[in-house]
């Protein structure tokens, strides 16, 4: 069962990096929802490709911070039981959860936005505003991305909990990794 901790950090690496990669988003959108309310209120300025970016720049954070907002606990949850639970029980609760509603719901997602994304990648589709951006495509496989990493994040959640069960906590359990044991040198 311990070989399973390198492959639930491994999981929660990705998860965590590409959060942290894709919050710095959340600083460019704010300026430019910023920049275009200055312009349209105060110049009379305004650009389709302006606002559209900052909605393309919001689903962008939304669907690849999925993954890392369930790593980091963050999701709104129902929790009238399962906070105040043993963690062998919440770790049932977390893989009968993610096993019969995670999994199924994000397969559904796939199978059903793969067909879209493939016809959007194929025409290389573009925004149907005048003057819009010209990747639409690239928003729309952001949703394979998402199911890619919830799914990752999922697994790792029914690992840890697994681990919950075999009674090894993740967070405290030793690396056997050879190179930090050679930092330790």
């Amino acid at each position: 069962m311990r070989g399973l901790i390198p492959i639930v950090r491994g999981l929660d690496w990705i998860n965590d990096t590409v959060g942290r990669a894709v919050s710095l988003l959340t600083i460019l959108m704010v300026l430019n929802v910023f920049l275009v309310v200055v312009l349209r209120y105060f110049f009379s300025i305004g650009w389709i490709w302006m606002q559209e970016s900052y909605t393309w720049m919001h689903g962008t954070v939304f669907m690849l911070g999925a993954g890392y907002t369930l790593l980091h606990n963050g999701h709104v949850r129902i929790d009238v039981f399962y906070r105040t639970a043993s963690a062998r029980y919440q770790a049932v609760v977390n893989i009968i959860g993610t096993t019969f509603l995670l999994f199924p719901l994000l397969w559904i997602t796939w199978t059903k936005a793969v067909p879209m994304v493939q016809r959007s990648f194929g025409r290389l589709e573009a925004s149907p505003e005048a003057g819009g951006l010209p990747g639409l495509f690239l928003i729309k496989g952001v949703i394979l991305a998402f199911c890619v990493l919830f799914a990752l994040q999922g697994l790792s959640l029914v690992l840890r909990s697994l681990l919950t069960l075999a009674g090894i906590d993740v967070e405290k359990a030793e690396d056997d990794s050879p190179t930090e044991a050679a930092e330790g040198l």
